[in-house]
């Protein structure tokens, strides 16, 4: 399924009411019945039905008859709706090229009114790659059912309060921007995944500083789980940048110990081999702290001392503001069962994109038009 925004020129305001009215339905029904969506889009003189044909012909929408006649919106159609409230809230007015594809997001140009490029992530958790999602993140807390859609609006809650969390205690983080349903958008960054360097003027600074940020966010509470070549930004002058943060959890998890060995581990391993450094006779702190080390130079979790802050109790360790993971775990206590979607799709949606450029996307004008 391909993210083509030039299909937002056919699309009426009636269009998003029904969208809207099937996200809606969608919190206590996994297949939305289609006179319950009648019911809550009210449209005039019975609408609807001709306008839930056109959202499948653009494949916003999926159609299920198998147990009643029942619709539930694509990862297309949420992105949909997620971008049409950025662009009314002024986030931004185009959507430019893709940059970035993983497991579980993909990652957009997008341009202010003022020609300020950022970047913008859209949350796909259950593609085929990451089926065991559930078992990896902490989001559902003890719930046993969900679906995709929600997942990812969690990690996309999650990622953005983490970034504006760390930004304010001085981590080196894209700027947070904004929010909504499973889209983050955020600033930025001018460098280049760490995977991708071949070739540092200074390898040990480099290491030593990344390794400090791992032990300084053990200090702040709070442990990456996914702190690798992947998900470390540089650039031109080797500054370092973190980027994803979904995963973190506190330093208090069960698996803690694990997850902060591991996330060193992977520092150690890609740093060895990439850049040839032993680390046999690196037996210094990291970074000025005062964190033991291992004959090797790792770090060592029982060493770690919680005295820069308490980030992990402030955000509950799972991403969330306060009023975010009340809402949130209102819905877990509630009688809502959201169960996960079918397979066959995820495995049918390879996310592409379609995007030619700014200068022919002006969403902001096309969403006016729509508005009118």
């Amino acid at each position: 399924m391909k993210l083509d925004v030039d299909v937002l020129r056919y699309l009426s305001k009636d269009d998003f009411r029904v969208l809207t009215a099937v996200e809606l339905g969608m919190r206590n029904h996994e297949i939305v019945p289609s006179d319950l969506i009648d019911r809550i889009a009210s449209l005039k003189h019975g609408g609807t039905y001709k306008v839930l044909k056109n959202l499948l012909k653009h494949k916003l929408l999926h159609h299920d008859s198998s147990k009643y006649d029942g619709f539930r919106l694509t990862y297309l159609g949420y992105d949909f709706l997620a971008i049409k409230t950025m662009v009314n809230r002024g986030v931004f007015t185009a959507v430019g090229r893709q940059i970035g594809v993983g497991k579980e997001s993909d990652i957009f140009e997008v341009a202010r009114e003022d020609g300020t490029v950022m970047a913008m992530k859209l949350h796909r958790l259950g593609r085929t790659s990451f089926r065991a999602v559930k078992t990896k993140r902490d989001y559902l807390r003890h719930r046993s059912s969900y679906n995709w859609l929600y997942l990812s609006r969690l990690a996309a809650l999650k990622e953005y309060a983490f970034m504006k969390a760390l930004e304010e205690h001085g981590f080196p983080v894209p700027n947070a921007v904004d929010c909504n349903r499973h889209c983050v958008v955020m600033s930025l960054i001018q460098g280049y995944p760490l995977v991708q360097v071949k070739q540092l003027q200074n390898p040990e600074t480099v290491f030593d500083t990344i390794i400090g940020l791992v032990v300084h966010l053990a200090e702040h509470g709070l442990i990456h789980c996914d702190f690798n070549e992947f998900n470390i930004m540089i650039d031109d002058d080797e500054k370092v940048t973190m980027i994803d943060f979904p995963q973190m959890v506190s330093v208090s998890h069960r698996n803690a110990q694990m997850y902060f060995d591991r996330d060193i581990e992977c520092i150690f391993k890609f740093f060895g081999k990439r850049f040839n450094l032993s680390f046999e006779e690196r037996s210094d702190d990291v970074d000025d702290s005062e964190v033991e080390t291992e004959e090797s130079g790792r770090p060592t979790f029982s060493s770690i001392t919680k005295t820069a802050g308490f980030l992990d109790k402030e955000l509950a360790a799972s991403g969330f503001t306060t009023k975010d993971q009340d809402d949130i775990q209102k819905f877990i206590e509630g009688n809502v069962a959201e169960d996960d979607v079918s397979d066959n799709e995820h495995e049918s949606e390879s996310c592409q994109t379609n995007i030619k450029g700014f200068d022919s996307l002006n969403l902001d004008q096309i969403l006016r038009t729509i508005e009118k």
